[in-house]
């Protein structure tokens, strides 16, 4: 009989005597949030909190979970950046894609046919962060391409261990920040984030690791082919980038 993988072991005792009252209390809340945890070919092992799921204590014990990638592109063929709030626990002040976060761990975002889950997930995100009307960001509208699985430390406490769903959606939208998320926020040509990138690199601004990782193997090639992504669609591979 086959053995049902086992979820990592969580650092409770950091848990309980961690202080969290230097940090945003609006951001607090959300760390209660149940993600999706996974093993790394990404089946579902069971849940737990954000707070638990973002810890490095836990990451380096094997924590890994379900999460996704928006790339918002207008119909001129421009991506929309934001830069991600000062009361964000992980990153806080970095530029990034459009929208990155977790689908959750109830029925309607744990739901696999057709990715749908993650969809409604990257839906209600756009939502939360920019304001973004649903109507504007239909669920068919979503091109799922591929995932990547990559770490990351945001600090000494706080982490990232995600396999990460990537999301790609051509549409004009309204935005309303929200500016708990979202510091500030634009639309950019390739080359403008060409430029963005190097700045990052001369430590003028910061970008978050998984949107530099994209951006260095996968990101241009896709937005080269806006109009016919078939050819890049590779939902079966999980790209190893840890």
């Amino acid at each position: 009989k086959k053995k049902k993988k086992k979820k990592p072991p969580v650092c409770r005792t950091l848990v309980s005597i961690m202080d969290l009252s230097n940090l945003d209390a609006t951001q607090v809340k959300l760390l209660k949030e149940e993600c999706i945890l996974v093993d790394e070919n990404d089946r579902v092992i069971g849940s737990e909190s954000k707070k638990n799921c973002h810890l490095n204590s836990n990451i380096r014990a094997g924590m890994l979970h379900r999460a996704f990638s928006v790339f918002l592109f207008n119909t001129k063929g421009e991506l929309l950046l934001q830069q991600r709030a000062t009361a964000k626990i992980t990153f806080p002040e970095c530029f990034t894609n459009t929208c990155c976060s977790h689908p959750l761990y109830h029925p309607s975002e744990l739901e696999e046919e057709g990715n749908v889950g993650v969809r409604r997930a990257a839906q209600r995100k756009l939502n939360h962060e920019l304001g973004i009307p649903n109507d504007q960001v239909p669920l068919d509208a979503f091109e799922f391409l591929t995932r990547i699985h990559y770490k990351a430390e945001s600090d000494e406490v706080w982490g990232e261990h995600e396999v990460d769903y990537i999301l790609l959606i051509q549409r004009d939208v309204d935005i309303t920040p929200n500016p708990n998320e979202v510091t500030a926020h634009s639309f950019v040509t390739q080359q403008q984030l060409r430029e963005l990138l190097g700045n990052s690199e001369q430590g003028s601004v910061k970008i978050t690791p998984w949107f530099k990782m994209i951006c260095q193997d996968l990101l241009f090639k896709w937005w080269d082919n806006l109009s016919d992504l078939t050819s890049f669609v590779d939902q079966a591979s999980i790209h190893r980038m840890t």
